[in-house]
């Protein structure tokens, strides 16, 4: 017997919409890269890229927990001396949510050209609309005990 292994042309995608109302930043961006690498279908395979898309919305109204938002900070560095930017969690989440959630799910994936075509993926919206309409996507209901009231 000779070990399966899937082919481009049977991958299918699909495509899912998840609010982000109310849940935990950390616990939505684990359950978003299974869904983006692929890893919830039966014919998975770590070598390809099998995922969905997904397109989240209300990125502006994800919550952070255990005072994380003032303690933890994102960098970034241009490469030249005095060039290291630091942001709080709590600032990227009032100026740029969108971007917040994006880098979080990001470094949940393969750091490799894989991680870079799954990352394309993924659609992030600061409001409750989208534009993904065409596409037909379907709700993803995440359970409401990563929720947090």
């Amino acid at each position: 017997m000779r070990t399966y292994s899937p082919k481009a042309s049977e991958i299918t995608r699909s495509w899912h919409v998840i609010d982000a109302e109310g849940m935990v930043l950390g616990r939505l961006a684990s359950e978003v890269a299974v869904l983006l690498m692929g890893k919830h279908k039966a014919s998975y395979a770590p070598h390809m890229d099998m995922g969905d898309h997904v397109v989240i919305v209300n990125a502006s109204k994800v919550v952070m927990t255990a005072r994380k938002a003032d303690s933890v900070f994102a960098y970034r560095y241009s490469g030249y001396p005095g060039g290291l930017k630091s942001e709080s969690y709590a600032s990227l989440l009032k100026n740029r949510p969108e971007d917040l959630v994006k880098r979080t799910i990001k470094g949940m994936l393969p750091k490799n050209s894989l991680g870079k075509t799954m990352i394309k993926k993924l659609h992030v919206h600061e409001g409750p609309t989208h534009n993904h309409q065409a596409q037909k996507p379907q709700e993803h209901v995440i359970s409401t005990s990563r929720r947090v009231s």
